[in-house]
């Protein structure tokens, strides 16, 4: 990656008092370690009446892999595509703003003890990067830099010079020049616009990127015409932070209106506001319940059935009343999981000896489900189709016979209250049904009288008046009074 900074001077305020601003000599060539490769900071010219500093990034690609993997929210998707063939190293990207705020730190923060009147001054500036990606093309490339005083050029680079008729690619050689800003403000516009025109980043964005990119943008996003697209993508478009981030432009904005400290505009709502709890998810809730459901049943042997990726089976072996948790699901891959999320590798015997993960079908009978004192059904009967749930039946109530039996399932009243889910939709594209509570109450009393149980009934989640919970549980006891009934009896 390349990236130069030139500037104009004279004998009296010469071009190579940019070696001051930036904090590096033009007469050495420079290098610098970074997470992913190596910078390397150069003058290919420096004189009274024109100086220009380049940055050259030497990106690793091996390391960029092994670090990052190309994995999580956040990942550069390039990366994630295409492991060492990628755009990486040549293409101006977050990899180049990190690099940017690490080589040239005191720059970016405007403070120069020795040229402090340059530092607060504008420039005429000249920044030039031969490849930038720029998802939305040379008019979104205009769109974002010259509110900010920038004359803005923005060639679109051809996919091959041999077939132009193959067209433009997703690249443009980017030329701002300006006689406006100071290089201070320069450089907090490369640092918040380079990875923001790429739309991907190469790290993990946290809470502290909001941070990052108030202090980058303070002075100019807040009045920014692209402000909310600028955030969102700056924050990988998670939307929890991009909300924080404009919530917080807001205030400034007002502030910078009225004249006054943010501070002044935001005490509206008193500090122990800001210590109420968040709703509990749902899934959370669903666990709390099954929790609660097997306590009272003094089950300490129990089964999750259809696991998935071991939530449940890490929080029963959390609770030392559980002697043993057996988690069961047909995917390996979800099993896998499970095991990373447990960290069985490196569990001590003891808590070892109480957990055990292993692959089986729901709709067979296994005799290494018998003997237990409690199973768990969460959220696994919707992903079955409706003809498989007899022999699913039958291999739980059946075959395998636990004391106890808990089925949680959505309830399809609730799902008007979803907004963002839309009508005649279920909530997770592999369910095969949704219920409704007198459907699941059906179900579950005549599989109860058909296999000798007694079953209750418990919302999950907010219990609302008119279509009740999110999530509905059938509690199942087996009746040992039935059971123990004599075969001849039972006949007469």
């Amino acid at each position: 990656m390349f990236l130069t900074i030139s500037t104009s001077g004279t004998a009296a305020l010469p071009a190579t008092d940019l070696g001051f601003l930036l904090h590096k000599h033009p007469d050495k060539a420079q290098k610098f370690s970074t997470s992913y490769g190596t910078a390397h900071v150069f003058y290919p010219e420096a004189d009274a009446e024109r100086c220009t500093a380049a940055l050259l990034l030497e990106v690793d690609t091996v390391a960029l892999v092994r670090r990052g993997k190309g994995k999580g929210r956040g990942g550069a998707p390039d990366a994630a595509l295409a492991q060492y063939v990628n755009d990486r190293p040549y293409a101006a990207s977050s990899l180049l703003a990190v690099a940017l705020s690490g080589v040239f730190s005191s720059a970016l923060r405007g403070v120069c003890n020795a040229r402090p009147e340059r530092a607060a001054d504008p420039l005429p500036l000249r920044i030039e990067v031969p490849a930038l990606p720029a998802r939305g093309g040379p008019e979104l490339v205009r769109r974002l830099f010259e509110p900010l005083g920038w004359a803005v050029t923005a060639e679109p680079v051809a996919l091959d010079t041999e077939f132009p008729e193959w067209g433009d690619s997703r690249y443009v050689r980017l030329v701002l020049e300006s006689e406006k800003l100071t290089l201070a403000e320069a450089l907090r516009h490369l640092y918040v616009l380079l990875p923001v025109l790429d739309d991907a980043k190469h790290y993990w964005v946290s809470s502290d990127e909001v941070d990052k990119l108030l202090r980058a943008g303070e002075g100019w996003l807040p009045t920014h015409p692209e402000q909310k697209l600028i955030t969102s993508r700056y924050l990988s478009r998670r939307w929890s932070l991009t909300r924080q981030a404009m919530e917080r432009l807001e205030l400034v904005r007002l502030a910078e209106a009225d004249d006054s400290e943010v501070e002044s505009i935001d005490n509206a709502v008193e500090e122990e506001s800001e210590a109420e709890e968040k709703p509990t998810p749902l899934a959370v809730q669903r666990r709390e319940a099954i929790l609660a459901a097997l306590h009272a049943s003094g089950a300490a042997r129990v089964l999750d059935l259809g696991c998935g990726q071991g939530q449940l089976v890490q929080e029963l072996l959390k609770d030392v009343r559980f002697s043993e948790v057996v988690g069961v699901d047909v995917s390996v891959r979800a099993l896998t999981i499970a095991s990373r999320r447990l960290k069985l590798d490196r569990m001590g015997e003891r808590q070892a000896a109480r957990v055990k993960l292993f692959q089986g079908s729901l709709a067979y009978t296994d005799k290494r489900l018998k003997g237990y004192d409690a199973a768990v059904l969460s959220e696994v009967i919707e992903h079955l189709d409706l003809p498989r749930l007899p022999a699913l039946e039958y291999a739980v109530f059946g075959h395998a016979r636990p004391r106890t039996v808990l089925v949680t399932t959505p309830n399809v009243e609730y799902n008007v209250r979803w907004e963002t889910l839309p009508a005649g939709h279920v909530r997770h594209g592999d369910h095969r049904f949704e219920w409704t509570r007198e459907q699941f109450r059906t179900w579950a009393a005549a599989v109860a009288e058909r296999h000798g149980y007694e079953v209750g009934f418990q919302p999950v989640g907010p219990d609302d008046p008119e279509v009740g919970p999110p999530t509905q549980m059938a509690v199942f006891h087996r009746d040992e009074i039935r059971n123990d009934t004599p075969k001849e009896a039972k006949a007469a």
